[in-house]
C-alpha cells in the first residue's frame, strides 16, 4: 500500500470511530460536543471546591494548623480526646505554640454522637442512648446516667485514658455533631419513652456540650474540613 492510500485509510478509521462515539452518546442520552468539552479540562486547571456558609464556622476556629478527628464509635471518640491532648502537649512543648494557635476539631458521628450531650440528658435519657451503642459503665456495670466522657475517675477503663472531653474543649476543642445520627438518637429515645421524636431533637441540640456544632451529616462536616485544610485523623 502506498504511503498516500495509507492515509487515506487512517482518516477513514478515525471518521468512522469519531461517528460511532457520537451515536453511543446520542442513544445514552448525552451531547457529544458536551461530553467532549467535559473530558477536555483546560491545561493547568485546578480543582477548586465550593464553599458553603454553613461551613465557614471552620475558618472562625484561629489557628496556624488546621486537624481533624473522625469517630464513629464509643472508643475512637475516647482516643481523639486522649491524642487531641496529645496534640496540643506537642506542640506546646516542640514548638512553643499556645493551644490558641491550633485550630482542632472531633467529628462525632454514628456511635460516638450521644457523646456531645450534656449530663442533663444523660440522666434523663441515658438508658435509650447506651442501649443504642450497646454500653455498660464499666465501673458500676449499669447503664450510665452521665456522660462518661464529662466524668472523671475512670482512667485505663476508658480509651480517653483520663483526659475528659472538658479538658479538651477547654484547651480550644470543637466538635462537629452529626444532625442524621442525633434524629436517630431521638427518635430511640421516644420509642423508649413515648415521646416526640421532634421534641426531643430540640432538647438533644438545646443540650450539648460547649464548642459543639451541629452538622447536616458528620461524614459531609468531614469532606467540608478537608476542603478547609483539616489535616484527618
Amino acid at each position: 500500500m502506498s504511503e498516500r492510500r495509507a492515509r487515506m485509510a487512517r482518516r477513514s478509521f478515525l471518521a468512522k470511530a469519531g461517528a460511532g462515539a457520537a451515536a453511543v452518546g446520542a442513544a445514552i442520552g448525552v451531547n457529544p460536543a458536551l461530553a467532549v468539552a467535559q473530558s477536555a479540562a483546560p491545561e493547568g486547571a485546578r480543582y477548586q471546591p465550593a464553599r458553603h456558609a454553613e461551613d465557614d464556622w471552620f475558618d472562625r476556629i484561629p489557628g496556624k494548623h488546621r486537624f481533624f478527628f473522625d469517630t464513629t464509635t464509643l472508643d475512637k471518640l475516647g482516643e481523639a480526646i486522649f491524642f487531641a491532648n496529645n496534640y496540643f502537649t506537642a506542640n506546646k512543648s516542640g514548638y512553643g505554640l499556645d493551644a490558641s494557635e491550633l485550630a482542632v476539631v472531633i467529628g462525632v458521628r454514628h456511635r460516638s454522637t450521644a457523646f456531645a450531650f450534656s449530663d442533663e440528658i444523660w440522666a434523663k435519657y441515658g438508658k435509650p442512648l447506651a442501649e443504642r451503642v450497646q454500653l455498660t459503665d464499666p465501673k458500676t456495670k449499669q447503664l450510665p446516667t452521665v456522660n462518661l466522657y464529662l466524668a472523671s475517675g475512670y482512667g485505663s477503663l476508658l480509651s480517653n485514658n483520663g483526659v475528659s472531653l472538658d479538658a479538651v474543649i477547654k484547651r480550644g476543642v470543637h466538635l462537629a455533631v452529626c444532625q442524621m445520627s442525633t434524629r436517630g438518637n431521638a427518635a430511640a429515645i421516644a420509642r423508649e419513652t413515648g415521646g416526640n421524636a421532634d421534641q426531643i431533637y430540640e432538647e438533644l441540640v438545646g443540650h450539648l456540650v460547649p464548642n459543639a456544632h451541629m452538622v447536616p451529616a458528620g461524614i459531609v462536616a468531614l469532606n467540608r474540613a478537608q476542603e478547609r485544610g483539616y489535616s484527618v485523623a
